[in-house]
């Protein structure tokens, strides 16, 4: 079976055919790709937390033990049905060992099993096994685009049952996007902010996402993305402080430098970088933009391409090691922070 497009991911999580025995979710969204699990999961196990039918899997788990998954696909509920197992935080762990053996082995009738992982290339590994194979599924979790976030927004609002001005959407279409799971806990808060009113204004937006986590992880990617080490210093312990995972941050920076390669790119075909952003969706935050302009003329295509593959080092290297991971990431984003004050001095 083919890996799913973006418009058949919702039908298939509504209604997961009976013929479908296993499920990659995979991609830079780690957010997206936990939401769909659990709601994959939810769906298949009918909302039951039942141990006998339902498995929770830590990918660590089965790394040092492979033989573990296959056992627990195969073993028969104790009171019939199908089992569900579910492994989850696979992002930058090496699940083949465990996850080899399934094939041909797990009976959809019998079970289904969820795998979360992180990022993987078209056409190879583990992501190749599962677009290859009749009785699994391959989805496919990126940065929401600009309707992706219109949905979310107008799910929360309707639980709600509140409305937003046309301001206020765009001032917070701009703050959200990186993690699926971030903007919809940032547009829930919002929600709760306004409990009690019609509708939600953009200084509502301004008051309780303007200095949210969220942003504060913007600036410190714009900081090291033009060599502000001032603001630099000591930010990334004060985001951890806050409640700030040091890989989520990386994997926000990888995005970022990932959106200015394509940016570089467009620029480099005879767009101004002020179009460029202009025209990117979503949107760049307003407050933002100025600032992004100028990150996409003082970056070479060859110099953000660097950039990528140190950040995709620093994601994995921190959810190997989380008691490093601000040491790795801080060490990452500072080398950047040189790089751009480097070439702003050659200005």
């Amino acid at each position: 079976m083919v890996a799913l497009k973006a418009g058949e991911v919702d039908r298939f999580i509504a209604e997961p055919p009976a013929g479908v025995a296993l499920v990659l979710v995979f991609g830079p969204d780690t957010g997206l790709v936990s939401e769909r699990a659990r709601m994959l999961v939810d769906k298949a196990s009918g909302g039951v937390d039942d141990p006998f039918s339902l498995v929770r899997l830590d990918a660590a788990d089965v790394v040092s033990d492979p033989a573990r998954l296959i056992d627990e696909a195969s073993t028969v509920p104790l009171f019939g049905g199908r089992r569900v197992v579910w492994l989850r935080d696979g992002a930058g762990k090496n699940l083949s060992p465990a996850v080899d053996p399934l094939f041909g082995e797990v009976r959809a009738e019998n079970a289904l099993v969820v795998i979360e992982a992180g990022d993987l290339k078209k056409g190879v590994g583990l992501r190749k096994k599962f677009e290859n194979d009749r009785s699994a599924v391959a989805i496919a979790c990126y940065a929401d685009e600009a309707r992706d976030l219109e949905r979310v927004i107008d799910a929360e609002l309707r639980e709600a049952e509140l409305s937003i001005t046309r301001e206020a959407r765009q001032v917070l279409m701009g703050l959200l996007g990186a993690d699926r799971l971030a903007s919809r806990g940032e547009v829930r808060k919002l929600c709760l902010y306004a409990l009690g009113r019609e509708r939600i204004e953009a200084a509502d937006v301004e008051a309780v996402i303007g200095d949210a986590s969220a942003f504060a992880v913007d600036e410190l990617i714009d900081a090291a993305a033009l060599g502000d080490l001032a603001t630099l210093d000591h930010g990334l312990e004060r985001l951890e402080a806050g409640g700030q995972r040091a890989d989520m941050i990386a994997s926000a920076a990888l995005r970022h430098f990932q959106f200015l390669a394509r940016a570089r790119a467009e620029a480099d075909r005879g767009l101004s970088a002020a179009r460029v952003i202009e025209q990117a969706r979503p949107p760049v935050f307003y407050k933002r933009r100025d600032a992004v302009i100028r990150q996409v003329s003082l970056w070479s295509g060859e110099d953000l391409a660097r950039a990528g593959e140190r950040l995709g080092g620093a994601v994995a290297s921190a959810r190997k090691s989380p008691a490093l991971a601000t040491a790795l990431v801080g060490d990452v984003l500072l080398t950047l922070g040189r790089v751009a004050r480097s070439r702003q001095q050659r200005r």
